[in-house]
């Protein structure tokens, strides 16, 4: 039987379908639309229209008055997203990943026209908050479907390109902000770059019309013959492979020990078996630690703190952001390739402290007056290392591990809920930021540091490793370990979820052998099948089967 397909792909067609026709353009609207208005605020034409948030012409208590206001608008956005991603924790269970995605796609293409088309500043204000709530949404979805969708092999770098894709954004705002900058009469000099990235949004929401639904989600919702076809397209097999249904069944089996019941945050708030409080919270703690290890400040507000921080000149200024965002984008290759090879934990503390480090390293290069050449080319230097660091673990991977952690059943709620923290965040260090470099300087970037150096400790003692587990497989991990405190520990000293292993948690009653898989050969014609699927509750049950006498 030939397999499955859409539009005629499946298999690796299918997948990298996936990735430059949806993840590709979700992710740059994410990091073109975040940052772009944070490089327009000093373009000439764009204060003209809006004098209330001059920051560049103005002096004393009317620029600080001034400075308040533009971390205000800027910062709508972000609290759009929040809504945005709010909202996902219930939609994206009901109505499915894709609806949302679209939904999410057709909102941006409102506000990039309502943001270009602005002539007042209220209209730029809910343009902002529009485009806010659809970056959101996909910023909440997008993940998830993509993981869902991925295998346990290279999910990692399936996820991981999301930084990548975000950093093209960032990169095209950057540059294009800087060809239209030369532009010195008329608004083209700034609603060119704002209406710019409709295309990548009018992409969006043709391409998800032609994609496979989330596997996982169509199997919550009783529809298994669509989850087995979409599955079978997404590996390029047929629909009666036996790994397809085994993998089926793995999924069907943790949605009958989770429930298949709708998701509430009183749910997320309960320890339980499933120790859920305890994963929840380390979504939440990851998203926090994303925006005030200062990645935000970085990205969105590069040309600021170059030319009001620094005292540079304003092309001088747009010149060295294009340049360190674009060096951010080369630096997404060492988190792709070491995500999968070094694991989960090793990315995010590495990335951790080198963040921290660098953050205290500017804070010293900028406690000397600006005049000093030496401290300038220093603090220049701390920017473009802080733009290795972090795309290395919270660029993409932060998102990953959000979704692995996650049950089935809550995925979608807890992945969006902790993203909307990330959100909350972002829109505190996006007001704050103008207002923080114009008063306390150096000092602001001291708080980024005492966060940033939580990271490895925190990571260390609390974030157990899910590198090339199948995300039933992660279920077990949380399931079966001691206690919070053991859990790191209990996912070291099991790598691969041994049968005997999860035979001892689950089946209690059932006694153990030393060649357990060999006994199990001779009742199960494909256990390697089984094994290398990570399906471990397969073999389980087989054994179960196996061991318990048939009666005569």
């Amino acid at each position: 039987m030939r397999p499955s397909s859409f539009m005629g792909l499946c298999g690796s067609a299918l997948n990298l379908a996936q990735l430059l026709l949806i993840v590709c353009p979700a992710f740059i609207l994410f990091g073109y639309n975040q940052s772009n208005l944070g490089g327009l605020v000093s373009v000439t034409d764009f204060t003209n229209h809006f004098p209330r948030i001059d920051t560049v012409h103005t002096e004393g208590e009317q620029k600080s008055s001034n400075a308040t206001i533009q971390g205000v608008v800027v910062a709508t956005f972000t609290l759009g997203a929040l809504f945005g991603c709010l909202s996902c924790s219930y939609t994206s269970d009901r109505f499915g990943r894709r609806i949302v995605i679209l939904a999410g796609a057709i909102l941006t293409v409102v506000g990039e026209v309502l943001e270009a088309s602005s002539f007042q500043l209220a209209q730029l204000i809910i343009g902002r908050v529009i485009l806010g709530a659809g970056v959101g949404m996909l910023s909440g979805t997008v993940p998830t479907w993509q993981s869902e969708c991925s295998s346990s092999s290279n999910r990692g770098k399936h996820v991981v390109l999301d930084g990548l894709f975000i950093s093209i954004g960032y990169i095209l705002q950057a540059w294009i902000n800087l060809g239209f900058y030369q532009v010195k009469t008329g608004s083209a000099s700034w609603r060119a770059p704002i209406a710019i990235p409709i295309f990548f949004s009018l992409l969006l929401s043709l391409a998800i019309l032609a994609m496979p639904e989330s596997p996982r989600w169509l199997s919550q919702q009783g529809r298994m013959q669509e989850a087995r076809s979409t599955l079978a397209a997404l590996k390029g097999l047929s629909d009666d492979d036996a790994s397809i249904i085994d993998e089926l069944s793995a999924i069907e089996r943790s949605l009958e020990q989770s429930g298949r019941t709708a998701a509430s945050l009183g749910d997320m708030l309960k320890m339980g078996q499933d120790r859920l409080l305890y994963r929840f919270c380390l979504c939440i703690l990851l998203q926090f630690y994303q925006q005030m290890s200062g990645g935000n400040l970085i990205s969105v507000y590069s040309t600021v703190i170059f030319q009001e921080g620094l005292r540079m000149d304003s092309e001088t200024s747009r010149i060295l952001s294009g340049g360190t965002l674009t060096w951010k984008l080369l630096s997404c290759f060492a988190g792709f390739f070491a995500i999968d090879r070094f694991g989960r934990r090793f990315v995010l503390m590495v990335s951790g402290t080198g963040m921290a480090t660098c953050m205290m390293g500017l804070a010293v290069a900028t406690s000397f007056p600006h005049s000093n050449f030496g401290a300038q080319v220093s603090s220049v230097f701390f920017i473009f290392l802080f733009n290795f660091f972090i795309p290395i673990g919270f660029l993409g991977a932060n998102f990953l591990y959000c979704t692995e952690v996650a049950p089935t059943k809550l995925r979608v709620a807890m992945s969006s809920i902790s993203t909307a923290n990330h959100w909350l965040w972002n829109f505190a260090v996006t007001m704050i930021t103008p207002v923080a470099i114009n008063t306390i300087g150096y000092q602001y970037y001291i708080v980024f540091t005492c966060i940033g150096f939580c990271i490895p400790i925190s990571v260390y003692f609390f974030y157990p490793e899910t590198m090339g587990r199948s995300l039933e497989e992660i279920d077990l991990i949380f399931r079966n370990s001691p206690s919070v405190f053991s859990t790191v520990r209990y996912a070291r000293e099991n790598p691969h979820l041994a049968l005997e292993h999860v035979l001892e948690h689950e089946k209690g009653e059932i006694r153990h052998e030393e060649n357990v898989e060999e006994s199990l050969g001779r009742s199960i014609p494909n256990l390697g099948q089984v094994i290398q699927c990570g399906l471990r509750r397969e073999a389980m049950d087989a054994w179960v089967h196996h061991k318990t006498p048939t009666p005569e």
